[in-house]
């Protein structure tokens, strides 16, 4: 099953600008102005994109942060941890020491009282050789197909990719991705989006020819339209979309309202015969986090007890 109708999303109590992994990611900006003030505002749009998506009959595990360790990105569950079928979660190894702390054991047993949990995997371990993947950030899972597609950067390892494949049982698809700068991409979830019927990808991330007609080729082997962005839309989140599915069986694509606005109107139509869009005004997390819808959800497929 390719989609899921339902995610495990983190409220935040100290939402703010991460130093520490503005350094790989280049779609952060600092511009807080003040911390309280930022947090409010994060606040407000965590929680109408709760709603939205729950008056949208998606099913909503909300867990509040802690305010101790300070974790300014725990609004972004879906990189230390993925929940698939068969009852396995994964955890994995974070680039930045402050991210690490999201990892909480007592969110894992929350998850447990309501879904079976046969298997543990545990990839945490590799960040004792500073080897790293960021989970469903890192990666972007064709689950029906079972493709991995992975662009490689200092959050995305090789071999920590490898590790997850074989376990998993999962092909590998790597690239190399840059923006407009020639600067590598931190996370796969920010240039394309997988659904069950297409992938909104920017290709023009991908330099090099034979691995960009690669990616193109598997995309087209397991029956995805492709519908290209620009990177100019990439920069404004429209490839951190994520397809969800709700109880009356509707195909759901969840992005940012600045991803929205960015995309033509031929992209819309082409979207929309996949899906419906649901769309939010998160501008305060995209600007300080770095992050936009995509990153706030972490999918659960694990069997419902």
């Amino acid at each position: 099953m390719q989609t899921t109708d339902t995610v495990l999303m983190i409220r935040p109590v100290r939402f703010a600008y991460n130093a520490q992994t503005a350094t790989t990611n280049t779609f952060q900006n600092n511009v807080t102005i003040d911390a309280e003030a930022t947090q409010k505002q994060a606040l407000v749009e965590f929680d109408g994109f709760v709603q939205t998506l729950q008056e949208n009959g998606i099913n909503v595990i909300q867990v509040f942060d802690t305010l101790e360790p300070h974790k300014p990105d725990s609004i972004f569950p879906n990189n230390w941890v993925s929940f698939h079928e068969g009852g396995t979660v994964v955890l994995y190894p974070m680039l930045t020491e402050n991210r690490r702390w999201e990892r909480r054991r007592s969110i894992l047993d929350l998850i447990r009282q309501g879904f079976e949990v046969h298997n543990e995997i545990d990839l945490a371990h590799y960040e004792e050789d500073n080897k790293f993947l960021e989970g469903t950030g890192s990666m972007i899972l064709d689950r029906e197909n079972k493709i991995c597609y992975a662009c490689i950067s200092p959050r995305t390892d090789n071999e920590v990719l490898a590790d997850f494949a074989a376990k998993l049982d999962y092909s590998i698809v790597s690239f190399t991705a840059v923006d407009a700068k020639g600067i590598q991409i931190y996370h796969t979830n920010v240039l394309m989006c997988v659904g069950k019927t297409y992938c909104v990808i920017c290709l023009d991330t991908v330099k090099d020819a034979g691995e960009r007609a690669k990616l193109s080729q598997f995309l087209i082997n397991s029956d995805k339209e492709i519908i290209e962005i620009s990177l100019e839309q990439m920069n404004q989140f429209a490839g951190n979309m994520l397809e969800l599915h709700n109880a009356k069986g509707e195909n759901l694509l969840i992005m940012s309202e600045q991803a929205y606005k960015s995309l033509s109107k031929e992209q819309l139509i082409r979207i929309q015969q996949h899906a419906r869009i649901i769309h939010v005004p998160i501008y305060t997390i995209e600007a300080n986090g770095g992050g936009s819808a995509r990153c706030m959800l972490a999918e659960v497929f694990l069997p419902k007890k």
